[in-house]
């Protein structure tokens, strides 16, 4: 498939068959994500492969559970909105292939040349880290389309990252930074509608 035509095929796949996903496209799916532009060419990510059901159902309900114990009112509006939240943070459970993105915090040149912290060189520089991630993210989710798969970014089972970075065995200085789930789309989903050009583009001449 031409770079072009899996960019405008790919969509957020969040239903799938019920089949393995081979491990060697797996391996080379996170080999492409790796080349992407990192910031230093740090590559501060890894990712890890979770293929265990258990494990996945256990990290779903804690989850829930955490979005359970969001205060809010108790009206049928609120209850909808908790059901409907859930299900789009805890989907992940019936995927074939978890990834768990993984980052680590970058060696940046001006800690050595200025008197500013790592954290505030990273505010400034509006989180290079996290755009070099999501740069990374994106590679992966254009290889499973051109293998022949779908896949999802998901950053709301994030509300439970404590929890499952212990699941995960993920220590500092190592953070949880997204999910992104693989396999084969369970029905053929559309991409949805787009911005048109003119309203994303602007020419400065």
């Amino acid at each position: 498939m031409e770079l072009r035509s899996a960019i405008e095929a790919r969509t957020s796949v969040r239903v799938f068959k019920d089949e393995k996903v081979d491990l060697l496209h797996i391996r080379e799916m996170v080999r492409l994500a790796g080349l992407a532009p990192s910031v230093n060419n740090f590559q501060p990510w890894r990712y890890i492969t979770i293929l265990n059901k258990d494990l996945t159902k256990n990290m779903a309900a804690v989850v829930a559970a955490k979005i359970e114990a969001l205060p809010s009112s108790k009206s049928i509006a609120a209850r909808n909105v908790k059901k409907q939240v859930t299900w789009f943070s805890t989907f992940f459970k019936d995927a074939p292939v978890v990834l768990a993105l993984v980052v680590k915090p970058y060696k940046t040149v001006m800690e050595s040349g200025t008197e500013l912290t790592h954290d505030e060189i990273n505010k400034m520089r509006n989180y290079p880290d996290i755009q070099s991630a999501g740069a990374s993210i994106q590679n992966l989710l254009l290889a499973a389309v051109d293998m022949g798969y779908g896949a999802c970014w998901l950053s709301g089972p994030l509300i439970a990252r404590g929890e499952i970075e212990k699941m995960l065995h993920i220590e500092p200085p190592e953070k949880l930074l997204a999910f992104v789930v693989v396999g084969k789309p369970a029905a053929k989903v559309k991409p949805k509608p787009k911005v048109n050009l003119a309203d994303t583009m602007e020419i400065i001449e």
